[in-house]
């Protein structure tokens, strides 16, 4: 491509607009536009780099035995009230209705499509299992779109949907898509871990995220120092190990006065004491009922936790009204003396404080000295706070630390959720119906494009990947008015695309100084400069990633850039 003609509009001062590397440089660089907050035109060189991870993506997924489709982007209310993701999803979901007022949304995803697809065309066990996957503009309405398409309104993802008959098949495909998943952003070039997850509105218990390592990343990756354990926030697993018995029964609870006394830390000057000695209880509303969450002041509640525990579809903190209406005061919340259809659940930690404070359920009072079980029960002590750096590890011992990352990959095990919901069953050898036993497994390809920048930069631009780079090979003569160089960069582009690199071609009439800071910025993996020695036959060949460069006779220059090419694969 000759770049006199590439609509490549590189900007020199960074967007206003872009809090972040990669996108800033996707802008600067020429790579994409925005039209609306969160909608992005892609020009042609992002386009390019869009279209490589989706090959990359087309071949692994083929080669996993996976076949491609495309389902449309609107889709009909009735499905997502089948599985009742039409309440359950939020108002990130895009609704619209058409010309006669029937409703409809834009696609986030396509489990309800995908299942009333094959519902309706396959019924029997001799054609299971099977795979179906699309790449596909989606769309989300993100409340506050940020990042460039790291966080964006529409973006592109490839999504794939596998029906088996059994749970053993189901675990089958899952470590097919898990592997596919691991060599694919492998040969993007992103550093990677795949951690534990939770599946959030998807569904499902078993899944894994596959987190680009970034510090600008929005996920906290807690991952095992000594093992390959790794988890995100919601997941992460905290070992609990119960305390030495200590006896508490002379040491009676009481009542005290305290004004305006409602934070821990509040609570710490007041009695003295330390945050892990308060038991902070936090009332949440599931779906129709509410429930208590109790948990050591120090420590911070996993709200994933808790709403996988009460199998909530929908969980949020109780309004003031709310709790005013069940006669529990903001600030001074305890587990003594809730209404009696209140269920408590506790943090694991909770059970072995001794002589802990905590709210009265009246205003201005706390309770001291109280201790968990002999002044109060709860339905269930379970693992319901965030890990943190310097836990213990739940596979093998060890400990944990945090890391930021990027989700750019999701696999999920979704059982039989939608296949349930929707009616997708099949006849199994003996004839009988069976629920579809289904899985899900999504990447964002838009995302891995910027995640590629936010880890490949430095203060000059971007440093593509060879299995990204929108071209192998920038091809610059220092002045094109001169006919030696003008006509041996032209010679070289010709040779160069003949041995099946990619090349790109600065014809421009620009100064020298304009050219290579157009190239570090655009950040292809080689530059080929014809400058001032064209006349002796020689260039120089310079790396982008290393800075590496030499200056290299004609003759040489297709063996040396083969062997700096494969250096670079």
């Amino acid at each position: 491509m000759k770049q006199s003609k590439l609509f490549l509009p590189t900007l020199r001062e960074v967007p206003a607009e872009a809090e972040i590397i990669s996108h800033q440089l996707m802008v600067r660089a020429g790579l994409m536009r925005q039209l609306v907050s969160g909608v992005y035109t892609y020009l042609p060189l992002g386009y390019r780099v869009l279209r490589k991870v989706q090959q990359i993506v087309r071949e692994e997924m083929d080669r996993a035995d996976a076949q491609e489709i495309s389902m449309p982007a609107i889709q009909p209310a009735e499905l997502w009230q089948e599985t009742g993701r039409w309440d359950a999803y939020g108002p990130e979901l895009m609704r619209l209705k058409d010309r006669h007022n029937r409703d409809f949304v834009l696609g986030p995803t396509h489990e309800e499509v995908v299942t009333s697809l094959v519902r309706d065309n396959l019924n029997t066990y001799k054609k299971l299992p099977i795979n179906l996957y699309q790449i596909q503009t989606k769309y989300r309405d993100e409340v506050r779109p940020r990042f460039g398409v790291i966080r964006s309104r529409e973006f592109i993802m490839k999504d794939a949907y596998s029906f088996d008959t059994t749970r053993e098949g189901l675990d089958k495909s899952y470590d097919s898509m898990y592997d596919a998943y691991t060599r694919i952003f492998t040969r993007t070039g992103l550093t990677f871990r795949a951690v534990e997850a939770d599946a959030g509105a998807i569904g499902g218990k078993g899944t894994h995220e596959f987190m680009a390592l970034s510090e600008i990343g929005e996920d906290t990756i807690a991952y095992c120092t000594s093992c390959d354990y790794a988890a995100n926030l919601e997941k992460a697993e905290v070992v609990y190990k119960p305390a030495a018995e200590e006896s508490t029964s002379q040491i009676e609870m009481e009542k005290v006065s305290t004004p305006d006394v409602k934070t821990i830390e509040q609570l710490m000057n007041h009695f003295d004491m330390e945050a892990r000695q308060m038991i902070k209880a936090l009332v949440f509303k599931a779906d129709d009922r509410f429930v208590v969450a109790l948990i050591r002041g120090d420590h911070e509640l996993n709200d994933i936790k808790l709403k996988n525990i009460v199998d909530a579809n929908v969980l949020t903190m109780a309004t003031e009204a709310e709790m005013s209406k069940l006669g529990v005061p903001v600030g001074f919340v305890g587990p003594i003396n809730l209404p009696d259809d209140i269920k408590v659940y506790a943090d694991s930690a909770v059970r072995d404080m001794k002589i802990a404070v905590t709210g009265a359920n009246e205003k201005d009072y706390h309770y001291k000295n109280v201790v968990p079980e002999r002044d109060f029960t709860v339905t269930a002590y379970t693992d319901l706070r965030n890990i943190i750096e310097g836990d213990e590890c739940p596979r093998c011992g060890g400990h944990i630390a945090f890391a930021r990352g990027i989700e750019v990959g999701h696999v999920f095990k979704l059982g039989t959720r939608y296949s349930e919901k929707m009616g997708a069953k099949f006849l199994d050898e003996n004839g009988r119906e069976q629920p579809m036993i289904m899985g899900c497994y999504g990447i964002g390809i838009s995302r891995t494009v910027a995640a590629c920048v936010e880890q490949n930069n430095d203060e000059n631009g971007i440093i593509w990947p060879w299995s990204l780079a929108p071209f192998h090979i920038h091809v610059v003569p220092v002045n094109v008015k001169n006919d030696e160089q003008k006509q041996l960069a032209e010679s070289l582009y010709e040779k160069l695309q003949n041995e099946g690199f990619e090349v790109l071609l600065d014809d421009r009439p620009e100064r020298a100084g304009v050219k290579f800071k157009d190239a570090d910025l655009i950040g292809l993996p080689i530059r080929i400069t014809v400058g001032g020695k064209a006349g002796e036959g020689l260039v120089e060949c310079k790396v982008r990633k290393t800075g590496e460069s030499k200056d290299i006779h004609i003759d040489e220059l297709m063996t040396y850039v083969k062997e700096l090419a494969d250096s670079l694969q």
